[in-house]
């Protein structure tokens, strides 16, 4: 790596630190894992009220529910773990090669993500026909589960955290420990051939999401005796969102997270817990509330979380094709582009000419999409949606901020190119 391009990465990392956590990151750590106690709490002992003690004692009798860590839970999550690194190391598919690192070097990976789903449900289905597995156990141990993933995911990061401090020059820590702890010391930890940052990415946390939906289901079901229209759309749509994703796994290779961000506590832990325990909410909620949808308004959802999905999956594959082969076509037209200084393309074309990040519009869409099948009875399934555009406004933000100190007056160039960030003509 020459001079210039070391200024760059501690440029960037600079921004990254000023701009995109401050000392807020403490409070993410702090106060994130309560949060999902709190939301599973609310859901699953107050039919989805938002519940808020006035006393010490009623704080007592609130949080009496969190259910600690069991063996049960430790035995099944630790399985769960393994069997899923096996598969990402050892099962068929095929390799290839990453974005340029920051040294100009290119690292392997194996693309077996769909391999591995199908194997894991052909697992499930085997296990569950056998009787040796029961179908609501994920429902179940969702309280003992939450708090084993919890304590793994801490002690997890704290490997990373001394796993990566032999890194190369420009992965090197900031030299404050709790900040290098939530953020990473490392942009590619791997164990032998096992890359752990894609690996927890995909595989231990969006599989058990779906899983988890899954359990959701057959307890509505064993409770009820239904699987209501709600709840299939909700787990209809985010499987499909899932099987989505490993047909196109490649394309995780160009994202901001796999490119740029160090693997630490805040990406490891949001893999691991935040994703399969607070995306599952809908599905949580839904387990005791079977009501039921006009004709009218399941085809307004599906229509919406179709529309959102063209958006977004169009956007996200149009600029993977264009970051491998720059000379493919967009949208049947030549590519335009802004070639900045450093040799980096900017495409202006297609999706990426309508709005900067037009995939979050989209995003924002399927989310919503998710939420309106759990009706108005409760606020706690639009969680999510209030979340993620809170993330994905401060996200475009953070990028901006992150790509103006990399590319200097060519993104502003960029800008004045394509001025909307994620909403053509109103943001």
């Amino acid at each position: 790596m020459d001079d210039q391009d070391l200024m760059t990465t501690r440029a960037v990392d600079a921004v990254r630190q000023k701009y995109g956590f401050g000392l807020s990151w403490l409070v993410l750590m702090v106060a994130l894992p309560p949060l999902v106690y709190y939301l599973w709490i609310c859901v699953t002992y107050y039919q989805g009220r938002l519940v808020f003690p006035t006393d010490t004692a009623s704080w007592q009798q609130f949080f009496a529910h969190v259910s600690p860590p069991t063996w049960e839970a430790a035995s099944l999550y630790g399985a769960w773990f393994l069997l899923q690194a096996a598969l990402q190391v050892w099962a068929p598919g095929q390799t290839v090669q990453g974005m340029a690192l920051p040294d100009g070097s290119r690292l392997d990976y194996r693309m077996n993500g769909m391999f591995s789903f199908l194997f894991t449900l052909g697992l499930v289905a085997t296990l569950l026909a056998l009787g040796w597995l029961d179908a609501t156990v994920l429902y179940d141990q969702l309280g003992p589960l939450l708090g084993t993933v919890n304590i793994f995911t801490f002690a997890f990061a704290g490997f990373l955290y001394f796993w990566g401090l032999r890194g190369a020059d420009w992965e090197r820590p900031t030299g404050r420990p709790l900040y290098d702890y939530f953020m990473g010391t490392a942009l590619n930890p791997r164990i032998g051939s096992l890359d752990l940052k894609l690996f927890c990415e995909a595989r231990p946390g969006m599989i058990f999401w779906m899983l988890m939906n899954l359990s959701m289901a057959a307890k509505q079901y064993e409770l009820h005796g239904v699987v209501s229209v709600p709840m299939l759309l909700v787990v209809g749509f985010q499987s499909a969102y899932l099987i989505d994703y490993f047909i196109h796994e490649e394309a995780v290779l160009t994202t901001w997270d796999i490119k740029h961000e160090k693997f630490g506590w805040m990406l490891c832990w949001g893999d691991l817990v935040w994703l399969p325990f607070t995306y599952t909410l809908q599905a949580q909620y839904l387990v005791n509330h079977t009501h039921d949808l006009p004709v009218w308004g399941t085809a307004a959802i599906l229509i919406l979380n179709l529309t959102g999905y063209a958006i977004f999956r169009g956007a996200n594959i149009q600029k993977h094709h264009f970051r491998r082969d720059p000379n493919r076509a967009v949208w049947g037209r030549p590519a335009e582009y802004i070639k900045t200084n450093r040799g980096s393309l900017l495409l202006t074309s297609g999706w990426w000419g309508l709005a900067r990040h037009m995939n979050y519009f989209g995003d924002l869409l399927i989310a919503l999409s998710w939420c309106l099948p759990a009706a108005f009875g409760s606020p706690l399934p639009y969680f999510h949606m209030l979340y993620f555009t809170i993330l994905l406004l401060h996200r475009e933000r953070r990028d901006d901020a992150m790509c103006l100190a990399k590319y200097g007056e060519d993104w502003l160039r960029y800008r004045s190119r394509v001025p909307w960030r994620i909403v053509p003509k109103l943001y």
